[in-house]
């Protein structure tokens, strides 16, 4: 099947493992106006806009035109300030179908909460959701779409489940031989590779492919990696055609214009999210239910009493956090700058303070880590350079692959 990525000069190359693909020269090295850290230049007056997929309409509306679409979209794909689903209506493209990720169509859903379809109440277009028991769109679903429409931002993170939900989308278009469209935008932590990679035998909806924690792709090359690795079901590969990402390249940080999730609500989350994530799976908050969630840590037990914060539901970001109405003692990690943008420091520290550590861990960890070393090696006392030593093998041959699917300057 093709792998398409469409610009204004279009250059044609195919790669080793892959379907046939369409790229184009790198785009000079620009950076998005947002927060700078230390991994991205200051941006000059000189560099032009960064501009995402789905705001280079003149490279797709004529693709659309006289097509039924399905779009896959949330409360990020947006022009501006107007979303998608609207920009396209007004263009008269015909939409018959919105299907929504996690979080649901206007982002606005506790994690892990159950999704319903239902109908949005602007267009009146109908919404079937991607998450719980039906991830996959169906052959009924799709009947009448004849291209499917991918625009989410996400946050370049493999338990983030947006890109769980893309790898299901790419299976079902290539199984009911329908194109998709993708509309990419920039992975704001672009520049982060790291982690343990997956191993297959922990595979699950936050965990779906043999990449680390921290991947360094956009959905966009991500997309041609599943399809260049064969990853999806029985080895089927999708047709993809995408719009790439417009000055974008992978030393940047760029800020998000809209929070990608409830509780993802700006800059720092996403930084520290990465590592912060794994707390998931123990003992310890995350800091749902606090305005600061993925930004503070704590757990009743914690010793140091310095810090404190105490959950409560809150509408719209989390409606029964761990520890609700509980106070947490811990780690206020608001302002907290990071040199490796990856630590385990804080992990090994609050497992070594619980007062009861063979109850530290839960099932989940297994998964968010992708595997159980990472466990076993917390459990047996060993240092955060230790444990990194057992990453650099996987990591470095994920590199390697990684570099097969590049649509943007890298400077690693």
């Amino acid at each position: 099947m093709l792998t398409i990525v469409l610009r204004t000069a279009v250059l044609c190359a195919t790669l080793a493992s892959s379907p046939q693909t369409e790229s184009v020269p790198p785009a000079s090295p620009a950076v998005s106006t947002g927060s700078i850290t230390a991994n991205a230049p200051e941006r000059t007056p000189q560099q032009a806009p960064l501009l995402t997929g789905a705001q280079q309409t003149e490279l797709y509306l004529p693709y659309l035109q006289g097509k039924r679409v399905g779009m896959v979209v949330n409360q990020t794909s947006t022009i501006g300030k107007t979303h998608l689903v609207d920009t396209l209506l007004s263009r008269g493209v015909k939409i018959t179908m919105i299907f929504a990720p996690e979080h649901g169509f206007r982002g606005d859903a506790d994690a892990g909460a159950h999704i319903s379809n239902s109908t949005d109440s602007k267009t009146g277009l109908p919404i079937l959701s991607l998450y719980g028991s039906n991830k996959k769109p169906s052959a009924e679903q799709l009947k009448n779409v004849d291209v499917l429409l991918f625009d989410i931002q996400d946050v370049g993170v493999r338990f983030y489940t947006y890109s769980s939900t893309m790898h299901y989308v790419m299976e079902a278009c290539a199984e009911q031989n329908k194109p998709m469209l993708l509309l990419d935008r920039p992975n704001p932590i672009g520049y982060l590779i790291d982690g343990p990679v997956l191993k297959p035998q922990f595979k699950s909806f936050v965990g779906m492919n043999t990449i680390p924690i921290a991947h360094g792709l956009t959905l966009g090359e991500y997309a041609l990696m599943i399809n260049g690795q064969k990853w999806l079901k029985n080895g089927v590969q999708a047709e993809v055609k995408t719009i790439p990402v417009k000055n974008y390249n992978h030393k940047m940080f760029y800020s998000l214009p809209i929070k990608p999730s409830p509780n993802l609500p700006n800059d720092q989350s996403i930084r520290l999210y990465p590592f912060l994530c794994l707390f998931e799976g123990t003992t310890v908050s995350q800091g749902r239910g606090t305005h600061t969630p993925f930004q503070v840590i704590g757990a009743p037990y914690y010793p140091d009493k310095s810090f404190a914060f105490t959950p409560v539901s809150i509408p719209g970001m989390s409606m029964e956090p761990p520890y609700k109405n509980q106070v947490c003692y811990g780690k206020d990690l608001t302002n907290l700058k990071l040199k490796e943008n990856f630590t385990l420091s804080y992990l090994l520290d609050f497992y070594q303070k619980s007062g009861q550590k063979e109850k530290f861990f839960n099932n989940f960890f297994k998964s968010l880590a992708g595997t159980d070393e990472l466990q076993k090696q917390v459990m047996a006392g060993l240092s955060e350079k230790e444990i990194r030593a057992s990453w650099k093998p996987a990591l470095e041959a994920y590199k390697k692959m990684r570099k097969q699917y590049l649509l943007y300057p890298d400077f690693e």
